[in-house]
């Protein structure tokens, strides 16, 4: 099965249910729910949602997305060695790093995120969600 990373940013459009962005993270969704593809995400990712989800919505409104939201996830580890891989890369942005050094680690075939401009560095595809999905249709 396909293991699929979700970029911070994609799962707070998908959380946060901000249109234009929704439509297709949620066809990615429904695919994990299909058991066709395997999501991952890091949990820096999954904390920073929570944050910034929790300056707009009830707390019990956000745990309650996020414990649905993690049926269908992985949750991947991250371990000193990845941190300081973040650290001393060449990435401008540290989570941007760490969650690139995550999605290797956990063995993922792609990066979907908001756009194309994030993991410059990438040695794995970076996608949005729409051209990955056209691009397994």
């Amino acid at each position: 099965m396909r293991r699929v990373f979700l970029d911070t940013n994609v799962i707070l459009d998908l959380l946060g249910e901000r249109a234009p962005f929704y439509d297709a993270i949620a066809k990615a969704v429904t695919l994990a729910d299909q058991k066709k593809i395997r999501l991952i995400i890091s949990p820096l990712s999954f904390t920073t949602v929570a944050y910034v989800l929790s300056k707009f919505e009830s707390s019990g409104l956000v745990l309650k997305k996020l414990r649905m939201f993690k049926i269908l996830c992985g949750v991947c580890s991250v371990d000193e060695e990845t941190i300081d891989k973040g650290l001393n890369s060449d990435f401008k942005d540290f989570e941007d790093a760490v969650q690139y050094f995550t999605a290797l680690q956990a063995n993922c075939s792609v990066i979907i995120t908001r756009n194309g401009k994030d993991f410059k560095n990438s040695t794995l595809p970076v996608m949005t969600a729409e051209e990955y999905l056209s691009s397994i249709a």
